[in-house]
């Protein structure tokens, strides 16, 4: 079997630090939550200039925003705080399904953000963004200038991820909000 390439894989969750003295972890979760990691669940362990590990899901909870996962055979702060900064990662193959009108973060960036109406490129996403209310792309306009466009049906009208394109209704005046 050939070996997957770095682009290959898609993070989970990012391992913070230790937490309590069994060998817990605190980590950000860039998925939907703990029931992303039932018991048993077999993940890697990747860090940069560090081997891939594999290791397994004893547990996984939220606590004060955070997920916290435990890994059988990680059982001690000192062995947590070994695992720090590495990522939780999964083959892209193992991704789970998302429901109609759902999309994938990282399938976003890259796309192209084109005006509906006029067909004209507007923009590439080059992130994005939650805080609370609608998510945000993060795109870069043609002239170089970095913006926010609500990802929200009302203003994203189609993504199209087979032609890496998301067609827009602005607004007037949005990507001109931070023009001074």
């Amino acid at each position: 079997m050939a070996s997957l390439a770095e682009n290959d894989w898609v993070t989970l969750a990012l391992l913070l630090k230790a937490r309590g003295n069994r060998g817990e972890l605190l980590a950000e979760s860039f998925t939907s939550g703990p029931e992303r990691f039932p018991e048993g669940t077999s993940v890697t362990l990747w860090k940069e200039g560090a081997e891939r590990r594999t290791a397994e899901v004893e547990e996984a909870w939220e606590h004060l925003g955070l997920l916290v996962l435990k890994f059988r055979g990680v059982d001690s702060i000192d062995d947590a705080d070994g695992l720090r900064g590495y990522e939780v990662q999964v083959p892209f193959s193992e991704r789970a399904p998302l429901a109609e009108g759902e999309y994938y973060q990282s399938d976003l960036i890259g796309c192209t953000v084109v005006d509906r109406a006029t067909g004209k490129e507007l923009a590439k996403v080059t992130g994005f963004e939650e805080f609370g209310a609608a998510p945000l792309l993060v795109v870069q306009t043609l002239d170089g200038r970095e913006e926010m466009v609500p990802f929200t049906p009302a203003i994203c009208v189609a993504v199209h991820l087979s032609d890496r394109r998301i067609d827009v209704e602005l607004p007037e005046g949005l990507l001109d909000v931070n023009r001074a």
